[in-house]
C-alpha cells in the first residue's frame, strides 16, 4: 500500500516546472530569466520566433526614455541596463545610440518626467531644431532626447532565444486549466502540465485565457498596423545620420533608421484596423499607405515617400495602454504591450520570472539619488489583470 501511495504521488507531479506559451519578446525574455535563475523551463510556440504574424517581428524598434510618467522613465532606465547585459552576454550589439526629436503635444510633461528620473532632455526652438536636424521637419518646438537608441529587434530575439534551453516550435496551445496544484495545457501535440504556466501569447492571449476563469473578459484588442521602409530621395544630398522622431498626438507619426541599412522605418501609432489574430492579411493597405506617404512628405523631406517595402505588424493594445503583468493562481500573464513594450522586454521578462517563481516581481527598480521614487517594484494594481475584470478576479500570487 505504501508503494502504491508513492506511485500515486509521483503520477500527480506535473510534467514540467515552468511552461512559457509564446516565443515572442516577452515569452523569450521570461524564459531566459527563469533559466538564468536555474529553473527548468520550456517554451511552446505555435510557429517560430519572429514569424510573419508575430508582434515582435521586424528589423527594429525605438528605445526611448521620454514618457510623461516618471515611472515609465525609471522602468526604461532599468531596461536599458538589462539590454546592455544581454549585449555583453551575446557579444552582439542590440542598442544603437541615435538622437531622438520629439514634438507635438505634451512635450512639457515628457521633459518634466525625464528630469524627475534623471534622464537628459533639451527643449529646442523650432528654428534651432531645423538647423541642427534638417532631415526632420518638426511642427513647433522639439524635445531632443539624446539617450534614445534604435533596438535591433531581430538580433534581440535571437539573443534572448539563445539563452532558452528548449523552444518547441509548431506547438499551438488551445486551452489551459488551473486546478490549484498545476496547470494543464491542451496543445496541438497533446496535453502536458506545469507547476506554473507563463502566458505570453500576444494577441492570442485574450482568447486563450477567456475560458480559464469565469467572469474574465478580453483585456486587449488586436489591430493590424502598417509600417513603411523608405529610401533617400534621388535629389537628396547625403548628410548626417537620420535621427529618430516622434510627433506626439492622438495618432503619432514616427520614424527610425534601420541599423546596418540605408532605409528608414516609418509608422503611425496607432492607425491599423481591428483584426482577429488568426486572420491577419500581410498585404499592404492602400489607405494606410497613403497616410504614411503623407506623413513622410510632411516630416521627412530628404526621403522618398514611395516605400521600398511595407510591413504589417499586429498590436496587442489594452484600453489604457498599460501592460498586463500579473499572476492568477498558477498562471502568469504577460501581454498588452500596446505598441510600446519592446523597449522594456528584458525588464518585463524579469518581472514575469519573479512572479512565476515566488509571486514577487524582480529585480526591483530602485530610484537613484536624483530620481523620483516611482516603480520601486512592479505596481500590483497598474498592470493587474483584475482592472479589466467584470467579476473583479483578484491578482497576485496564488
Amino acid at each position: 500500500m505504501a508503494d502504491r501511495g508513492r506511485l500515486a504521488g509521483r503520477a500527480q507531479q506535473p510534467d514540467h516546472d515552468y511552461v512559457v506559451v509564446g516565443a515572442g519578446l516577452l515569452g523569450l525574455a521570461a524564459a531566459r530569466a527563469l533559466a538564468r535563475r536555474g529553473r527548468e523551463v520550456i517554451v511552446l510556440e505555435q510557429a517560430s520566433p519572429g514569424h510573419e504574424g508575430a508582434g515582435s517581428k521586424g528589423s527594429c524598434r525605438i528605445f526611448r526614455l521620454g514618457y510623461p510618467d516618471p515611472a515609465y522613465v525609471e522602468a526604461a532606465l532599468r531596461a536599458r541596463e538589462l539590454w546592455h547585459a544581454l549585449e555583453n552576454d551575446s557579444s552582439r550589439p542590440i542598442l544603437f545610440p541615435t538622437p531622438q526629436l520629439s514634438f507635438g503635444t505634451g512635450l512639457t510633461a515628457v521633459q518634466e518626467a525625464m528630469a524627475l528620473a534623471g534622464a537628459p532632455g533639451e527643449l529646442l526652438p523650432a528654428a534651432e531644431a531645423a538647423a541642427r536636424f534638417p532631415a526632420v521637419a518638426a511642427d513647433g518646438p522639439v524635445l531632443l532626447e539624446p539617450d534614445s537608441c534604435v533596438i535591433a529587434a531581430d538580433t534581440a530575439l535571437e539573443a534572448l532565444a539563445a539563452g532558452v534551453p528548449e523552444i518547441r516550435t509548431g506547438v499551438r496551445v488551445s486551452a489551459l486549466a488551473d486546478d490549484g496544484r498545476h496547470v494543464t495545457l491542451r496543445t496541438s501535440q497533446g496535453r502536458l502540465s506545469a507547476r506554473v504556466a507563463v502566458v505570453c501569447a500576444g494577441p492570442w492571449t485574450a482568447e486563450l485565457l477567456a475560458g480559464a476563469w469565469d467572469g474574465w473578459r478580453a483585456a486587449s484588442a488586436p489591430t493590424l498596423e502598417q509600417v513603411a521602409y523608405l529610401g533617400p530621395a534621388e535629389t537628396s544630398p547625403s548628410g548626417p545620420a537620420m535621427p529618430i522622431f516622434i510627433c506626439h498626438g492622438s495618432q503619432s507619426p514616427y520614424g527610425l533608421p534601420v541599423p546596418g541599412s540605408a532605409l528608414y522605418k516609418t509608422g503611425i501609432h496607432p492607425s491599423g484596423p481591428p483584426v482577429r489574430p488568426d486572420d491577419q492579411r500581410q498585404a499592404a493597405d492602400p489607405v494606410l499607405a497613403a497616410r504614411l506617404a503623407a506623413a513622410a512628405r510632411r516630416h521627412l523631406p530628404g526621403l522618398d515617400s514611395r516605400p521600398v517595402r511595407v510591413e504589417r505588424c499586429v498590436y496587442d493594445t489594452t484600453p489604457d495602454e498599460d501592460f498586463i503583468v500579473d499572476r492568477v493562481g498558477n498562471v502568469v500573464i504577460g501581454s498588452g504591450t500596446s505598441g510600446h513594450g519592446f523597449k522594456f522586454g528584458p525588464l518585463l521578462g524579469e518581472w514575469l520570472a519573479g512572479l512565476a517563481i515566488d509571486g514577487q516581481p524582480g529585480p526591483r527598480v530602485q530610484p537613484g539619488p536624483r530620481r523620483a521614487a516611482s516603480w520601486s517594484r512592479l505596481p500590483d494594481d497598474r498592470f493587474a489583470l483584475a482592472r479589466f475584470s467584470r467579476a473583479g478576479a483578484g491578482s497576485g500570487a496564488g
